[in-house]
C-alpha cells in the first residue's frame, strides 16, 4: 500500500493513467473514467497515512466539503471512494500550475495579480455562501489554468456552517477550538490565536495572497515560524516595493484585508469583490487613495 501506483492499476471503475503530482500526505495521478471515458485526477492518501486518524478525517472532510461547491473558480469533486484500504477522490483534472509555481518564476503586474484575487474571492463567495470557510488559503492551494483562470483547491483544514453541516453528515463538522490550524505565513491572527475562523480569516489570507503575488515576498515573514506568527499578530506588513502599477486603491485593498481585528477589514468577499472590480475598471489616471470604507461605499451605490 506504501507504492506508488503504475499505470493501468483500477481504483473502482478509473483506471491509472500517469502520476501528476506527489506530496507529504497523498499522490495525484492522471486517470481515466472506464464507464465515460472521461480524463480525471484522482487525490490517493499515502498507504503511511491511512492509519493516522487526523489525516484520514482531513482527506475525507476534503472531499465532502469540496463536492458540495459546484462554482468555476472551485476545483469540482466527482466522486470518492475505497479501494483495497486506499481512500481516493475524483476530481476534474486541470492543466496548468499552482499559483505558487508562477510566483516562483516572479513578481506578477499589480492588474494581473488583482485579477488573480478576484477570481480567488469569486470562490470563496460560492464557499461563504453555505458557510464553508477554507481556513488554509495559499499558493500552494490555488490553482492557474492555462485559461488563466484561478481554481481554490484542498479544503481539508475547512470548518463548515450550519447550512453545510445540513448537507454533510453530523460528524463531519471541523472546528477544532483552540488548535492551530493553517499554514504559518498566511494565517489570520485570530487563527494564530486559536480563535475561530469565519470568511474574514479567508480574506486576511487572500491578502497575505495578493500582496505576495505583487511584492514577490509575503507581507510577515520572519526568520522562524514563531516569530512570523508574532508579525502577523503585532507587527505592520513590510512596505510594498516603489512600483508605478501599484496604485493607492491596489494599496488600500490589501491594507483592508490585512487588518489585524476581523471588524476592520472587508466583512464579507461579495464587498471585496465589488472593490476589485471597481479597481480594475478605474482608469490608471484617475487612480487615487481612497479611504478603503468610502471605496466600498462608492462601489455598492453603483449596484
Amino acid at each position: 500500500m506504501g507504492t506508488r501506483l503504475h499505470p493501468g492499476f483500477r481504483l473502482g471503475r478509473f483506471e491509472i493513467e500517469s502520476l501528476i503530482g506527489s506530496g507529504v500526505t497523498s499522490d495525484v495521478y492522471r486517470a481515466r473514467d472506464t464507464q465515460s471515458r472521461r480524463a480525471v485526477a484522482i487525490k490517493v492518501l499515502s498507504g503511511s497515512m491511512t492509519n493516522d486518524t487526523t489525516r484520514l478525517a482531513r482527506f475525507i472532510n476534503e472531499a465532502r466539503t469540496t463536492a458540495l461547491i459546484t462554482h468555476p473558480n472551485i476545483v469540482a469533486v466527482y466522486d470518492a471512494g475505497m479501494d483495497g484500504g486506499r481512500p481516493f477522490v475524483v476530481l476534474e483534472l486541470l492543466e496548468g500550475e499552482t499559483l505558487r509555481a508562477r510566483m516562483n518564476r516572479g513578481r506578477l503586474a499589480a492588474p494581473v495579480a488583482m485579477q488573480y484575487a478576484l477570481d480567488i474571492v469569486h470562490g470563496l463567495i460560492a464557499a461563504h455562501h453555505l458557510g464553508i470557510v477554507h481556513r488554509d488559503l495559499k499558493p500552494e492551494n490555488v490553482f492557474v489554468s492555462t485559461g488563466g483562470h484561478l481554481k481554490i483547491l484542498d479544503f481539508g483544514l475547512a470548518s463548515c456552517g450550519q447550512e453545510a453541516i445540513g448537507l454533510l453528515s453530523a460528524d463531519a463538522k471541523s472546528t477544532h477550538p483552540g488548535a492551530i490550524l493553517g499554514s504559518v505565513g498566511y494565517m489570520s491572527p485570530e487563527q494564530v490565536r486559536g480563535g475561530i475562523a469565519d470568511e474574514r480569516s479567508d480574506i486576511f489570507s487572500l491578502g497575505v495572497i495578493l500582496y505576495e503575488m505583487i511584492a514577490g515576498v509575503r507581507p510577515f515573514r520572519e526568520d522562524t515560524p514563531i516569530e512570523t506568527l508574532y508579525a502577523i499578530m503585532k507587527h505592520d506588513r513590510r512596505p510594498l516595493p516603489v512600483d508605478a502599477d501599484i496604485t493607492p486603491d491596489v494599496e488600500h485593498v490589501i491594507n483592508h484585508c490585512l487588518e489585524k481585528q476581523p471588524s476592520a477589514r472587508f466583512q464579507s468577499a461579495r464587498d471585496l469583490a465589488f472593490v476589485i472590480e471597481f479597481t480594475l475598471r478605474a482608469p490608471a489616471a484617475v487612480r487615487r487613495p481612497v479611504p478603503a470604507r468610502r471605496l466600498l461605499q462608492s462601489v455598492l451605490q453603483r449596484f
